[in-house]
């Protein structure tokens, strides 16, 4: 019964019936009233009840938990775009540095590639701390479709190619595990244009 999620809910949040009342511009009788079943709340409360616990409508009507909250999902997106773009920004710095400090008569090899290096590996703790703090949630919430094991099987064998070919012509290995970070990058990019049509 929706009286009872919504004492539960309450609960969890450790809230009293006063201050969920004031939160949702109702008397505390009101709320009273709401979980003992004697009323429901009125159409217009239903989407800040959901606001203030965090909670989908269907999962406040059903009590269905939803893989993950819309609210949530959208939010995940935003990072996950900030992150990616932000690490991919810096990758271009990189690689300009590497471009511009060849002609520069001051730098030496020793000097670019360390400073290149260096600039590298911040985007690649940013990816790696993000990726790895979300996957173990991603693991959780999902089992992975036949479309998403299709992809990185793809992908994986295909990089895996490109890494190798790439390393052995140019013998440039301390430069050429940047295309795993890449990868990584692109299995992501994979998965969430998956989602987004799964979501249509």
């Amino acid at each position: 019964m929706l009286g009872e999620r919504l004492y539960e809910l309450r609960r969890k949040k450790n809230m009293s019936q006063e201050e969920m009342a004031e939160k949702l511009n109702v008397s505390r009788q009101t709320i009273s009233k709401w979980e003992t079943n004697q009323t429901q709340p009125d159409f217009d409360k239903i989407i800040p009840i959901c606001q203030l616990f965090d909670i989908s409508s269907e999962e406040l009507l059903t009590g269905k938990k939803t893989s993950q909250n819309p609210v949530k999902l959208e939010e995940n997106k935003r990072k996950t775009a900030l992150v990616v773009s932000l690490s991919v920004f810096l990758y271009f710095v990189a690689f300009i540095w590497a471009v511009i400090a060849e002609s520069l008569p001051f730098v030496g090899e020793n000097l670019l590639g360390s400073i290149f290096l260096l600039i590298c590996s911040i985007p690649t703790c940013f990816l790696i701390f993000y990726f790895v703090s979300v996957s173990k949630d991603k693991k959780e919430e999902k089992k992975e479709s036949e479309d998403y094991k299709k992809y990185d099987e793809v992908v994986s064998l295909g990089f895996t190619i490109l890494y190798l070919v790439m390393s052995f012509v140019t013998h440039a290995w301390h430069l050429t595990w940047i295309l795993w970070v890449v990868y990584a990058l692109v299995i992501e990019i994979i998965h969430i244009l998956l989602k987004m049509k799964e979501e249509k």
